[in-house]
């Protein structure tokens, strides 16, 4: 299947793709030069407000952090793009304090480290199950098919609770919702199919709450939660989980097979610092949820006024430095935006963690002559995609 992950190539004018743009693993020069430039520039978009684009690892770091400066509310987008506010997907991402506040607390207490450590043997299984399918094919192995993909997936399963029968559907629904192939409004149906998913599983929780986050939720929290806020969560933590994951265990994949050093390392030492500097150097999400300014404020030299849009690069920020520029395995991990900053940093930033840190090491250690069974240039990689990835990874296991 092809999947063109959230791919706006067809929706904005070329000069505002830019930020999205990349070659390979690294953006394109015209990032670069565009923060050298000018930490903050105007972006080309068909609104009738200015949207300025934030490249600059501090000034990034200054709009991200400030809750009172720079409102996230799905409201200000809605009216820029002619959407309803009942089409708000709900979630984390579109909201402000107090709602974002009392959001985040129903969620945090799944997220604890105490709470995720009950996932590590299932992740560790999920994970040998999906190396042992690999081991058995007679030739390539489709590296995002039978890895990426399947591991966030069932992992996300095991959190949410969803039941072991209904998951082969649950990857279905959460794997379409990112496809373009069809245009927006297939994938705008896919996502109404995944909340519609979500929202049966809610209403199973009610009467038998499991004892994942969703039962959890319902058996703290009761009816002061109501079914479609709930689906909106769970439908937040699939939308920040999934394919972000997917794309990081592919993408990283490739960044230790062309580093023979740092896929040793991976093998036979500590992988953490490793999964660090991937995530640092790869920022799978390109920028962050927009927000908007809620007063005059001077940023980067620059005066953006109220109401005006910012978007902020977070993979420009994560490569502001002439040392942060390349992959290097030995350097010590330096604090990154790869998980976003601020209070909507992303929450499930450790569970991803636990992923890759699992999921490399038992890749390059159960195939140590892994290699790729196409040049890396004849890989496809999505174009102009807020979540960058690769479509498939052809790859041979021995």
């Amino acid at each position: 299947m092809n999947r063109k992950g959230l791919d706006l190539g067809s929706l904005l004018p070329d000069s505002a793709l830019m930020p999205l743009r990349r070659e390979g693993l690294d953006p394109i020069a015209a990032l670069a030069e565009s923060r050298e430039a000018a930490p903050v520039s105007r972006l080309d978009l068909p609104l009738k407000i200015d949207v300025w684009l934030v490249t600059g690892r501090d000034e990034v770091r200054s709009v991200l952090g400030s809750v009172d400066t720079y409102s996230s509310d799905f409201n200000h987008l809605a009216v820029q793009v002619g959407m309803a506010e009942s089409e708000n997907p709900g979630g984390l991402g579109f909201s402000d304090p107090p709602v974002h506040t009392r959001l985040r607390k129903l969620l945090t207490p799944e997220f604890t480290m105490r709470r995720l450590a009950r996932l590590t043997p299932r992740i560790e299984e999920i994970v040998g199950e999906c190396l042992d399918r690999m081991d058995a094919a007679p030739g390539p192995v489709d590296l995002v098919e039978e890895f990426a993909l399947p591991i966030p997936s069932l992992v996300i399963c095991e959190l949410l609770g969803v039941p072991y029968a209904e998951r082969e559907a649950f990857q279905e629904v959460a794997t379409a919702r990112f496809d373009l192939l069809g245009g927006a409004s297939a994938s705008l149906g896919a996502i109404s199919d995944s909340l519609v998913f979500l929202r049966e599983q809610v209403k199973k929780q009610r009467d038998s709450p499991t004892d994942g986050l969703l039962g959890m939720i319902i058996r703290e929290h009761g009816d002061r939660v109501d079914d479609e806020e709930l689906a909106g969560l769970a439908d937040g933590v699939l939308t920040g989980g999934f394919e972000t994951t997917a794309s990081m265990l592919a993408l990283g994949s490739i960044a230790l097979l062309e580093d023979p050093e740092a896929a040793r390392i991976v093998r036979e030492g500590d992988a953490g610092p490793v999964v660090e500097e991937l995530l640092r150097y790869l920022t799978v999400v390109q920028v962050a949820f927009p927000r908007f300014a809620t007063r005059d404020v001077e940023i980067g030299g620059v005066t953006v006024k109220a109401g005006d849009g910012v978007i902020c690069s977070l993979l420009s920020a994560d490569r502001d430095g002439e040392l942060l520029k390349s992959f290097d395995p030995h350097r010590a991990p330096a604090s990154h935006y790869a998980f976003g900053h601020g209070i909507h940093r992303c929450i499930g930033a450790e569970l991803a963690r636990m992923e890759l840190r699992a999921a490399y090491p038992a890749l390059f250690r159960r195939f140590p002559d892994l290699r790729l069974a196409v040049p890396v240039d004849q890989l496809e990689f999505r174009d102009a995609s807020i979540v960058y990835g690769v479509e498939r990874l052809p790859v041979l296991v021995r």
